[in-house]
């Protein structure tokens, strides 16, 4: 245990957000998805699994380390319901909930195609996968940066 450390970042977890480069994503994905496939295809070819944990704390203690990129017009994005482009599941509403609470506003998630939302994912810097069942719970989350002086 670390202090000021939220405990579901692990030694893996932490490694792959440290390693993330500005611009890099963070796949953040639910039980349901191809994880470990998509993941070999990643920059690090690495799946973090966070088992037990529903997608809003996962997202909670990522978002808490990580910086999100505001120099892109979308960085957050959300797999899109097949046949309801519009819905926006619970499990959704809950990561963009940690999202908007993260950053201190509104910042809405866009929302990609399922198979332009795999094609993205291939070409994350890594996969982080939840045990959480519900659909729809996949996300990808861009790094930005924390500017300041060295030293």
């Amino acid at each position: 245990m670390l202090k000021n450390l939220d405990p579901v970042l692990s030694a893996d977890l932490l490694w792959v957000l440290a390693a993330m480069g500005h611009g890099d994503d963070l796949a953040l994905v639910d039980a349901n998805h191809p994880a470990q496939t998509i993941a070999s295809a990643t920059t690090s070819g690495r799946l973090i699994r966070l088992p037990g944990l529903t997608m809003q704390r996962a997202a909670r203690a990522i978002l808490s380390v990580l910086p999100i990129d505001d120099f892109e017009p979308a960085p957050l994005r959300r797999m899109e319901v097949v046949g309801d482009a519009a819905a926006i599941p619970d499990v959704q509403r809950a990561v963009q909930s940690e999202i908007d609470k993260a950053l201190g506003r509104p910042t809405p998630l866009a929302r990609l195609e399922r198979f332009a939302f795999y094609d993205q994912a291939r070409r994350a810097f890594a996969v982080v996968q939840v045990g959480d069942p519900r659909p729809y719970g996949c996300f990808l989350l861009r790094k930005g940066v924390i500017a300041g002086e060295p030293g």
